[in-house]
């Protein structure tokens, strides 16, 4: 199936990513078209799942979950490991379908791809070090006499929905993590990119692992909550919007849940900056992938004395992007998901200029492409500082105090990440504890992640992290063990008598 999906991207034809259900590819729902945003033509397409589809998708992962269970943790990070070797063969290929349903450049697809591949890779390192503990338990006069232990078991049935902005790495951590946790997994794959979630799934199969492990579906919102609603389903991990997040917990109930949502991300520009060679790094991570990443660049404050100086060289970076073909080598900027997504980035540029802002460039549109746009100044109720544009606009602002602009980074409703330049340590510690994100990055932009480190949020931006580790903390619950009158410590409730 993988060399299929390959096949057909690389000679331009339409993408045919089907369900894999019960151990087949195939399905019976009605067809989902994915039109590429570049090219304005139809890309892939999938089979939305059916009712039935979904409850058969749903009793199989419940079928199988004690076999995968059973499954050795050096076999499944024998699988993962060979998955990391795969995508790395493969790379090219995948990073091509991927620009073709996304518009996202072949430069940030490769990169996408090679740190899908790294994913597998810690995922099977994880998988090789899930361990317990034995606990403490004589410690108090209640557990002397006994011992206890703890290991983490695998949760049954878990439900990976991915999001469209970074999909082929997103699936590795989920469903990677899940795997190596010794679960079963129900995918629910993004609508704008059913290929190549369609393809590492297709991967992981030929890679070794068991039919029995996953279960790929596509569909809206309406195939998403009847997997979240099946009551076989014992933990969700999510990564989208809010609202949806939300919707996710309502259709959820009880169930567990790990929900990493929007941004709005801030960074911090302190006067004792390079401010050139900092709004170089603003400029790159603002405008990859269009800017349709929960991290990406949005809000930067600089301090007023090097104000002028980082706008000038932002501008200039941003003027040396090329903007264009996501398939040719040296494009930048590519499209945004859709015509939609790009006329949002028109329409907040405007209300900006209306407020007051000035748009020094971009503010236009070319179909679902949107020229890099940057709003210098926005009031602090534009929807440029207070909403996730999640797209190809970087706001830049003036600020005076490092105790304000701290304050002001946290009246946002998102708190996901953070990127603050200085080399002042105390700045770097108080911004640690007093900014309501879940992730600083000092000396860099908020829009930088390393796949094997913690990431995730507060307030609307969900809870849980991901990170293969902490995925997987997610994805086991703990068991203990307790040994009634055994015990590994000393059981002696008498203080030893001195001789006289």
């Amino acid at each position: 199936m993988l060399q299929d999906l390959l096949k057909a991207a690389d000679e331009n034809d339409v993408v045919e990513a089907s369900p894999y259900l019960s151990g087949s590819w195939g399905g019976e729902g009605p067809p989902l078209e994915r039109t590429g945003p570049y090219l304005r033509r139809t890309v892939s397409r999938a089979l939305t799942a059916t009712p039935g589809e979904i409850d058969t998708a749903v009793t199989r992962a419940g079928r199988y979950a004690q076999q995968m269970a059973d499954l050795a943790p050096a076999a499944r990070a024998g699988v993962l490991e060979a998955a990391a070797r795969n995508a790395a063969a493969h790379r090219d290929r995948l990073a091509r379908l991927l620009a073709l349903e996304l518009g996202k450049p072949l430069k940030d697809s490769r990169t996408e791809i090679d740190r899908a591949a790294a994913t597998f890779a810690v995922c099977a390192a994880e998988a090789r070090r899930i361990d317990g503990e034995t606990l403490p338990v004589a410690g108090w006069d209640t557990g002397i006499g006994n011992t206890a232990f703890t290991y983490r078991a695998p949760a049954g049935v878990a439900l990976a929905i991915t999001p469209f902005n970074a999909p082929a790495n997103l699936l590795a951590h989920k469903l990677g993590a899940s795997f190596a946790a010794g679960n079963t997994t129900l995918v629910k794959a993004p609508p704008q990119a059913p290929g190549i979630s369609a393809a590492i799934v297709a991967l992981l199969l030929d890679s070794g692992m068991p039919h029995q492990a996953v279960q790929l579906l596509h569909g809206g919102g309406e195939v998403g909550a009847a997997l979240c609603a099946a009551d076989a389903v014992n933990v969700i991990s999510f990564t989208g919007s809010a609202e949806t997040g939300a919707a996710v917990a309502r259709a959820a109930g009880a169930k567990r849940l790990a929900l990493e949502l929007g941004g709005n991300a801030a960074t911090i520009v302190c006067e004792d900056a390079d401010a050139a060679a900092t709004a170089k790094v603003c400029a790159r991570t603002g405008y990859s992938n269009s800017g349709q990443s929960c991290i990406s660049v949005q809000r930067v404050y600089v301090h007023r004395s090097r104000y002028d100086e980082f706008l000038d060289a932002f501008t200039a970076a941003v003027d040396d992007m090329v903007v264009g073909d996501p398939l040719a080598k040296d494009t930048d900027i590519g499209s945004m998901v859709d015509e939609n997504a790009a006329e949002r980035v028109v329409a907040w540029s405007k209300e900006a200029e209306q407020l007051g802002a000035s748009v020094i460039r971009g503010g236009t549109r070319d179909g679902a492409t949107a020229a890099p746009t940057i709003v210098a100044d926005p009031p602090p109720h534009a929807s440029v500082v207070v909403q996730e544009v999640f797209g190809a606009l970087v706001a830049v602002m003036p600020y005076d105090d490092f105790d304000t602009v701290v304050e002001q980074c946290n009246t946002s409703r998102y708190g996901l990440q953070a990127g603050l330049f200085t080399h002042d340590l105390t700045r770097i510690l108080t911004a640690w504890r007093r900014l309501e994100v879940g992730g600083l990055v000092v000396n860099g932009s908020s829009n930088f992640r390393l796949d094997h480190v913690p990431f995730g949020g507060v307030k609307d931006s969900g809870f849980g992290r991901e990170a293969p580790r902490w995925l997987i903390d997610d994805y086991t619950v703990v068991k203990t063990l307790v040994l009634r009158g055994l015990s590994v410590w000393g059981d002696s409730r008498e203080l030893p008598k001195e001789n006289p």
